[in-house]
């Protein structure tokens, strides 16, 4: 223990140390002062060096007036090439460069001058040789002493904050994770000890890599950790599969070592050092499938200078979707959303992020058909993107006149609209909650997804109505994932709804990149279907988020089970009953195929349907809600009476 003073702090000789390595940087009058008195030192040797050899100093100028001028002239670019501005131990290739210019400007002139001197008088004031040592001996000496100061200060800082440090190896031995362990090794202020790489590859077991070890892995990956002194494994993107990093990720925890991950080089924040880029490892990282591979020149050619309507843009999927916009050079990209804080957070990212995008962020709600009908003639829209929707399922079935105003009035508002103003592309955004729904949300945007499917066998102008489908979104908005992190980080416990509900899932930016795909690909009408790849157990998610923490689940973090909420099911689907699906071009694309309805009969019970919310009456609203969508059955819900009403029990 460090002695306490009675100032109330308690002495650490290793933090001590650290204030002293973080003291002001040597003056730049000092580093001149320094290489002056390096250079003046060379003169010396170069003399002494000189007079044990036949060759002969000229006597045309005192041996001190030589001395004095070549002195003065490396003194003199010092001052051009500045060699004195950097920090010494911090020493880089720029200062080594700047080092070299003095010198070799310094040679120069001075067999100029020998030469200039020679031509007048016939006899050279400097020995030629002594010019050549007298630049290469100051040269050598600045370099030495910056690199022994650097040195020494990563030595001392190293000695003194190894304690500190996380001691980690590396998985994989490539080109990405070399350039990731130098990085790590070099930085004298990292939070991390780099003991070596663990590779499948026997043959790179007794090379080293930034003078770090290669181990082989033994017989399994979980022993080859046991026997290694570290306290964490860090794991780079795109070096290993999805499956195999879930793999990984298992031992790891099962061993009690943290995990951390870092993006591809291609990826890293410029202005974040490496610290910043290594992160503890997120569930989302663990998906269990391939990258997602997108045909980034078909999109590009789609978007290229249109002019885009992003509805819902300042949502999670939104917001992303114009992120992903942007990035392929529309020609005005117009942001709506009712959101006041988060449209304004977001044009503040755009501005800073995409200065050369032109935008326009338009506060307004899509169930308002006046102020919807303002935007459409203000801008002359090429293609929409529909993200804005109410999607939580547990808050609409308590308020379903709200899900109708917006998931379908609002979707029957742009629809039209689209349609009377030309517009290219609709691209709606749905859910697998639409299938065979259970709640008041799902059945809402099954209804918007068979309005515009109606719409696009009705319409006889060119708009394309293309509809997507996909689960879960990992990390958005009101999502499982943020919500676990916060129960998580209160200390528990982690609410789940019921031991064997599953659901899909796929990241925010993936989900985007199929939208913006799909939507190259629509000839109208269609819905899409994203493969999510295989679903997951959410208390098998909550378990691993915990571990993921450095907790014990059911130990440290306890998971309780709530019950079903109302409207919810223990698993989503894809398609319904009546679908057929059939594959695209592209692997991760299904198109749906489903009955599409009358269009008059479904505007009339639309209408029916807005009426009914009009005159407040909860179970009117739906009953008719389920007269659209005759797979609607409830879960969990105060309206499952509806469905007895429908078809009662028979009597015994």
């Amino acid at each position: 223990m460090g002695k306490k003073y009675t100032s109330g702090f308690t002495w650490n000789p290793s933090e001590r140390g650290l204030r002293y390595l973080e003291q002001r940087y040597l003056p730049r009058w000092m580093v001149l002062f320094l290489d002056t008195l390096i250079a003046t030192l060379s003169l010396l040797m170069v003399y002494y060096i000189i007079l044990g050899t036949p060759l002969q100093f000229s006597n045309d100028i005192p041996m001190l007036g030589q001395g004095s001028i070549m002195l003065l002239v490396l003194m003199l670019h010092f001052v051009v090439f500045r060699t004195y501005s950097g920090i010494i131990r911090h020493s880089t290739f720029t200062d080594i460069v700047r080092l070299t210019y003095a010198a070799v400007s310094t040679l120069i002139v001075l067999v100029a001058l020998n030469y200039q001197y020679y031509f007048f008088v016939g006899s050279k004031p400097f020995l030629t040789t002594a010019l050549l040592l007298y630049v290469l001996m100051a040269f050598s000496g600045m370099l030495t002493f910056r690199l022994i100061v650097k040195e020494s200060y990563r030595f001392i800082k190293n000695s003194v904050t190894s304690g500190a440090k996380k001691r980690v190896v590396i998985v994989g031995v490539d080109d990405q994770t070399i350039n990731l362990g130098k990085a790590l090794t070099t930085e004298a202020s990292g939070e991390f000890q780099l003991v070596g790489f663990i590779t499948e590859n026997s043959d790179t077991a007794q090379l080293k890599i930034a003078n770090k070890r290669v181990i082989a892995i033994k017989t399994t990956f979980r022993e080859t950790l046991e026997g290694l002194a570290v306290e964490g494994v860090v794991i780079m993107a795109n070096t290993v599969t999805g499956k195999e990093k879930t793999e990984l990720v298992d031992d790891i925890l099962s061993l009690g070592l943290e995990v951390f991950h870092v993006p591809s080089l291609e990826n890293w924040s410029k202005k974040a050092d490496i610290n910043n880029q290594i992160k503890p490892l997120e569930i989302e990282d663990l998906l269990e499938r391939e990258p997602i591979r997108i045909e980034d020149d078909a999109i590009g050619a789609d978007l290229l200078g249109k002019t885009i309507l992003v509805t819902g843009g300042a949502g999670s999927i939104g917001s992303e979707l114009v992120r992903q916009i942007a990035g392929y050079e529309p020609g005005l990209l117009v942001i709506l959303d009712q959101a006041e804080s988060a449209l304004h957070e977001l044009e503040l990212y755009l501005e800073v992020n995409f200065p050369h995008l032109r935008f326009v962020a338009e506060l307004g709600d899509i169930s308002n058909r006046q102020r919807m009908q303002m935007i459409f003639e203000r801008y002359d829209f090429q293609m929409l993107f529909h993200a804005a929707a109410y999607k939580h399922v547990p808050l609409i079935e308590r308020n379903p006149q709200e899900a109708i105003h917006t998931n379908i009035v609002g979707t029957v508002n742009l629809a039209q609209l689209s349609v009377a103003h030309g517009i290219e592309k609709f691209v709606m955004v749905s859910t697998d909650k639409a299938v065979n729904p259970t709640n008041v949300m799902g059945a809402s945007k099954r209804t918007a997804e068979m309005y515009v499917q109606a719409l696009q066998k009705q319409q006889k102008g060119a708009t394309k109505f293309i509809t997507t489908r996909f689960g879960n979104v990992l990390g958005s908005s009101g999502s499982v994932i943020p919500h676990f992190r916060n129960q998580i980080a209160q200390g528990g416990p982690v609410t789940v709804t019921h031991r064997d509900i599953i659901r899909y899932f796929m990241t925010i930016p993936e989900a985007c990149q199929l939208v913006l795909q799909a939507g190259t690909m629509g000839k109208g009408g269609e819905i899409f279907v994203f493969d999510m790849g295989k679903p997951v157990k959410i208390v098998a998610l909550a378990e691993k988020m915990i571990q993921l923490s450095g907790l014990e689940p059911y130990t440290d973090i306890d998971i309780v089970f709530t019950g079903l909420r109302p409207g919810e099911k223990l698993f989503e689907e894809l398609l319904n009953d009546s679908a057929t699906s059939l594959p695209t071009h592209h692997p991760k694309i299904m198109v749906s195929e489903v009955p599409v309805p009358e269009f008059e009969t479904l505007v009339a019970q639309i209408e029916t349907l807005v009426c009914s919310c009009e005159q407040q009456e909860v179970q009117l609203v739906v009953k008719v809600l389920k007269e659209i969508v005759p797979e609607y059955k409830s879960e969990n819900s105060p309206f499952e009476i509806l469905d007895l009403k429908e078809n009662p029990v028979p009597k015994e």
